[in-house]
């Protein structure tokens, strides 16, 4: 186990420990806190990303990357005003790949892309699909926002199970191709049942916050750090920082009067879901390319 890990296994817990004083209120603002300072920022530096994968590529300009990626955002936020359950579906498998790759990437191999691809994307939706069975009612609730289709009929337990299930042929499979996986089967095994227990215990918003910020944009900006600046120290932070600021305080800015408009309202969830799904799009593209080029 990694010394990042440790850390992420003592933050997770004392999260939960915080997590006994507030109401769930209180816990719903800390958690949409704790998202906007830290899980945005991990997506701030896209565009520097994008810039370093095609540094051999002089002719393209930073306006062209800039109006590429808003292109890309404003046509899933197009996405998922028009067909919203169209969009809900794509969103959860990008989020599905984009967080299983974070937790087995170092497995990637020539020879195993595309069952491994398989295995991230199924892994990733168990973890999510985990957190949506201990919060079932409520993240129908939000869907229902969303879309304004109801899903009650969808059983979320029977659908984690069967990605679970999925999930261990695909490994079987995977691991005819890697012998680099029975090394991390037990420790990833045993994350899982940490995520299990954050998600039961915690309020869906604070759960979500836990994971998508402690193990996912940390690891993840950590990660980017290396591949800009060759390695992982508090100067190369400070310099990361420094580059995805104003695009962090312009992301911040536009979810703020989001809130302010509708902090009274239930539909400010379903937005807040929406808009992080806009901006997962381009992102997870930018970090596939990142790993290619690593």
């Amino acid at each position: 186990m990694s010394h990042s890990n440790k850390i992420a296994i003592l933050i997770s817990f004392f999260a939960l420990w915080i997590n006994m004083f507030f109401s769930h209120k209180h816990q719903q603002v800390i958690g949409f806190v704790v998202i906007f300072l830290f899980g945005i920022l991990h997506g701030a530096n896209d565009l520097a990303l994008y810039q370093k994968i095609n540094e051999e590529k002089n002719t393209i300009s930073l306006k062209k990357i800039i109006l590429y990626y808003i292109g890309v955002v404003i046509l899933g936020a197009l996405l998922f005003y028009s067909f919203p359950i169209m969009a809900l579906v794509l969103f959860i498998l990008f989020s599905g790949y984009h967080f299983g790759e974070q937790h087995w990437n170092k497995l990637k191999d020539k020879g195993n892309n595309t069952i491994l691809t398989i295995f991230q994307t199924i892994y990733g939706l168990f973890i999510l699909f985990l957190l949506f069975q201990f919060h079932e009612l409520e993240v129908k609730q939000i869907i229902f926002q969303i879309s304004k289709t109801s899903i009650d009929f969808l059983n979320f337990k029977l659908i984690t199970l069967a990605i679970g299930i999925l999930l261990i042929i695909s490994g079987i499979l995977l691991n005819k191709k890697t012998t680099k996986l029975k090394s991390e089967i037990i420790l990833n095994i045993f994350y899982l049942l940490i995520f299990a227990i954050v998600f039961k215990t915690a309020d869906l918003i604070w759960a979500f916050a836990i994971y998508f910020v402690v193990w996912h944009s940390f690891p993840s900006i950590k990660e980017q750090i290396h591949f800009l600046y060759g390695s992982y120290n508090f100067k190369n932070f400070k310099r990361y920082f420094k580059s995805a600021f104003i695009y962090w305080i312009i992301s911040l800015f536009g979810i703020a009067i989001l809130y302010f408009l509708f902090k009274d309202k239930e539909i400010f969830n379903a937005m807040f879901f929406s808009f992080l799904a806009a901006i997962t799009f381009p992102h997870t593209i930018v970090i596939i390319k990142m790993q290619n080029k690593a």
